[in-house]
């Protein structure tokens, strides 16, 4: 297995939403609407102070997606990178293609100085947790909350 990770591009777009549309039905029986996701991925791939998505390729197929999104801490004088839009494809998981990505996202988050890396999971998903976990995160003293519109 060549398994590569690499910054992704508009020619990803595609692939991103698929691994979005994909994620979000199997963790959170949730349709996302291609016509608010498409601008929304294209959006983040044309300007990089929204964020950054790495995309895993085996043998030169895709294989999963991460994102980061910062958050300033004026506590730590830092950028949190938070992960989000996490996906790897059925056939690629359990081979160490997440921990790839992480891997990639935790070595370019200490080259950028940040202060951290946070991400969200639902209660329920105790597969992720444990991942999370075995990577060295721990859960925080926060519990996180929001209003939408």
């Amino acid at each position: 297995m060549n398994l590569t990770i690499r910054s992704a591009g508009p020619d990803d777009l595609a692939a991103i939403v698929m691994g979005n549309q994909s994620m979000a039905m199997e963790t959170e029986n949730k349709q996302l609407p291609a016509e608010v996701l498409e601008p929304g991925v294209s959006s983040l791939l044309a300007d990089a102070s929204l964020g950054r998505y790495w995309i895993a390729e085996v043998d030169g197929q895709y294989a999963g997606q991460i994102m980061v999104t910062l958050e300033w801490s004026d506590w730590r004088n830092g950028h949190f990178w938070w992960i989000q839009s996490v996906f790897i494809a059925s056939q690629f998981r359990r081979q160490g293609v997440f921990t790839a990505l992480y891997e990639k996202v935790q070595t370019d988050a200490k080259s950028a100085h940040a202060v951290g890396l946070r991400l969200y999971v639902e209660h329920e998903n105790a597969g992720a947790i444990a991942t999370y976990e075995a990577l060295g995160m721990s859960e925080p003293d926060y519990k996180m909350m929001e209003v939408t519109f």
